[in-house]
């Protein structure tokens, strides 16, 4: 017999759009949550329509949509409508938990603030997701994970070579991170209520999590600290971490600790180099570390990489081989520790990427395709208790679309 998942009862209202807040919903999803996704009418969420890849035969099932929004149920209203407001009503009644990165101005609008919907429903966890957060003179300016997250947190000024400019840093990598946190802060104002019995405001920010991935940077530049600046790879501080390129243009991250030189000169076949003036202690190794990033670029560039991952195994030798995206999918890592799992019910993609955390005493939920625009506004609103003649002054009035089904 298998525990239910640890979010079984629980119940979601994502009005959310992009990334960043409908993945937190999503790994809500995961383990069990009932999430209903409320969009727009006709549109529906930007994200359904962005292109992440040239066009493939797979890429047309909008894996990323699917990644996003897996295993929830979808909605089409229009909340700017009276009777988009009556639904709305019911549903925040009928949920635990609110996730929306709508603008504030916005929110006001179509009666999503906080205190309306706590009004509503004072046990439920309002989750407040914004690029720059709720105060300060750029509160109100829209917020992307390359802007927020990236640009303005010090994090891409610092991911480049010194003599690189800054590059287009990978997309929603940074709404990915935040969704996490976000994540993070629903549960904790789920525990917050189970111990106090009311409902809160939760949140975070594109801006807070950069920051927070910067931290090291950051809080250094705080004490007035100073660090090395950006990375040079011919000039590293420390040439034993560092990139290297091998013999069919392959590169590896090199990554061990002082007291592991000799291990390391031993395994590339160098022995010679512990006697080496230059390389005999850490001192010496910084000084001189233009030279032996020259003599180890010559070594790694002398066999492939599939031979120095054997070497490095053997030598138990810590290092990372750069891999594609396309590489990483096929990583057999990945299958036996469910990072890729099946989907279900999407033509020509048969797989996505579960959320990075497990509980063990609980299982998550099998992954099933995303919802059609409006697919299950019927099943939804008659759940809410709305009578078959409400549903359909609500369609003819235009708070939700003539057809319920939609398309993924």
């Amino acid at each position: 017999m298998t525990n239910d998942p640890v979010f079984s009862g629980v119940k979601v209202l994502d009005i959310a759009s992009y990334i960043a807040g409908p993945a937190a919903a999503t790994v809500l999803a995961d383990f069990g949550a009932d999430v209903v996704k409320v969009e727009p009418p006709g549109t529906g969420d930007p994200q359904r329509r962005l292109a992440f890849a040239p066009p493939n035969p797979r890429a047309e099932a909008n894996y990323a949509w699917h990644l996003t929004n897996r295993d929830k149920r979808g909605m089409a209203v229009d909340l700017k409508s009276p009777g988009g407001t009556r639904i709305l009503e019911r549903l925040v009644t009928w949920a635990d938990v609110l996730v929306t990165n709508y603008p504030h101005a916005v929110r006001t609008r179509l009666h999503l603030t906080y205190d309306e919907v706590a009004a509503w429903n004072p046990r439920i966890v309002y989750a407040d997701f914004t690029g720059f957060g709720n105060a300060g003179p750029d509160a109100a300016l829209p917020g992307f994970d390359m802007t927020a997250y990236w640009a303005r947190s010090g994090l891409l000024a610092m991911t480049r070579d010194a003599d690189a400019p800054p590059t287009l840093p990978v997309e929603g990598s940074g709404d990915y991170v935040s969704a996490m946190g976000l994540y993070s802060a629903i549960v904790t104002g789920l525990y917050h209520r189970e111990r106090t019995g009311r409902g809160t405001c939760v949140g975070t920010s594109l801006l807070a999590h950069g920051v927070w991935a910067t931290g090291t940077l950051v809080s250094g530049a705080l004490a007035g600290g100073e660090f090395y600046g950006l990375h040079d790879r011919r000039e590293s501080p420390n040439p034993l971490i560092n990139l290297y390129a091998t013999a069919d243009d392959r590169w590896l991250m090199l990554v061990v600790a002082a007291p592991r030189w000799p291990r390391l000169a031993n395994a590339i076949g160098r022995p010679e180099l512990l006697e080496d003036p230059r390389f005999t202690d850490v001192p010496r190794i910084t000084e001189n570390s233009r030279a032996l990033t020259r003599i180890l670029d010559e070594v790694f560039a002398g066999r492939p990489l599939a031979d120095w991952k054997r070497v490095f195994d053997q030598a138990r030798i810590t290092y990372g081989a750069v891999q594609t995206p396309q590489e990483a999918a096929a990583d057999p890592q990945l299958e036996a520790n469910d990072i890729v799992v099946p989907l279900e019910g999407v033509e020509r993609l048969d797989s996505t990427i579960s959320s990075p955390i497990t509980v063990h005493a609980s299982p998550k939920t099998p992954p099933r395709r995303a919802p059609g625009l409006g697919e299950h506004n019927d099943e939804v609103l008659t759940e809410l208790g709305f009578s078959p003649d409400e549903v359909a002054d609500f369609r003819s009035s235009g708070a939700i679309p003539p057809a319920a089904a939609g398309t993924s």
